[in-house]
């Protein structure tokens, strides 16, 4: 719906209202002020690998955020499964102590992307150009790319009482997420930055953390309207189980570096319970694996 307007120009108009322009000048970059916010977003980054806009949405706009994303929950899919911070099989050679032996329950529901409608703020923000642009500046790449995925390219992430994500990596290099909806408790963000590298996966370190040392985590409270970028390949991190009857939501603003991304169909059958015609062709042309080598 944006599209035109940014097209002739108009960048700031389209999301005027819906992003806090003043504070967050991602219209503007090569001026003072947004070079200024690039850089901050940037040290962060470099400094634990996680950034935190906080009302990135303006307080006007927060009543309608959460009232989209409330709408919206009831066509989650939940999927319940038990997982190591790896998501893989055990190894049997290994004693059970070992963090690929450590398995815990994953409970989350998902509300996938041909269910949000071009109308909310969510979709405008995601498929806004200047939006693109400031997080591929962000976070160190000429363009990022929306998703060809239909179902994982906008996705809200639901996480009623007892729901928790456990102890687990990234598969992509990065993630942008923006909060709509507290729980009543629970459901808090916690991560240990940087605590493997493409060097090593230091399991020791991984299994302190799995025994309870919190020596060096951070923990986020976020809120409605908090933006947040985070590089999850590296950084061991989860979401604590949502406590109370008041369901916690997140947006998930899906992007790759390279454009006409489709996840895996098996992928989208378990996240979502169905697939799209894409998955189908996939499937029926044997299309099963992607150009690139990033696992999902």
């Amino acid at each position: 719906m944006h599209a035109n307007a940014a097209e002739a120009g108009d960048t700031t108009s389209a999301l005027q209202g819906i992003v806090d322009l003043q504070r967050y000048p991602i219209t503007q970059l090569s001026g003072d002020a947004g070079q200024a916010l690039i850089d901050a977003c940037r040290r962060q980054l470099a400094e634990d690998g996680c950034v935190v806009l906080e009302r990135f949405v303006p307080e006007e706009a927060l009543a309608r955020l959460e009232r989209e994303t409330e709408r919206l929950s009831p066509e989650a899919h939940y999927n319940q499964n038990e997982t190591n911070p790896y998501n893989s099989s055990g190894d049997p050679s290994l004693p059970d102590s070992h963090p690929r032996n450590r398995f815990d329950d994953r409970t989350n529901g998902f509300v996938a992307g041909d269910r949000i409608d071009d109308s909310t703020i969510i979709r405008q923000i995601y498929r806004h150009p200047d939006f693109q642009r400031f997080i591929a500046t962000v976070v160190g790449v000429d363009e990022i790319h929306q998703y060809a995925d239909p179902l994982a390219d906008l996705v809200v992430n639901v996480l009623r009482e007892g729901c928790q994500h456990p102890w687990h990596y990234d598969t992509n290099e990065f993630i942008v997420t923006m909060m709509t909806r507290q729980s009543e408790g629970g459901g808090r963000f916690e991560y240990a930055p940087g605590i493997r590298s493409p060097e090593g996966e230091n399991f020791e370190g991984v299994q302190e953390v799995l025994d309870g040392d919190r020596s060096r985590l951070k923990s986020l409270d976020l809120k409605p309207g908090d933006l947040q970028i985070f590089f999850g390949r590296y950084s061991l991190h989860r979401v604590t189980p949502v406590e109370g009857q008041r369901e916690r939501h997140t947006v998930i603003f899906a992007y790759a570096k390279e454009p006409g991304f489709i996840g895996q169909p098996e992928r989208a059958r378990r996240i979502f319970g169905r697939m799209a015609p894409v998955h189908e062709r996939m499937l029926s042309e044997g299309r099963t694996r992607r150009s690139d080598s990033l696992a999902d």
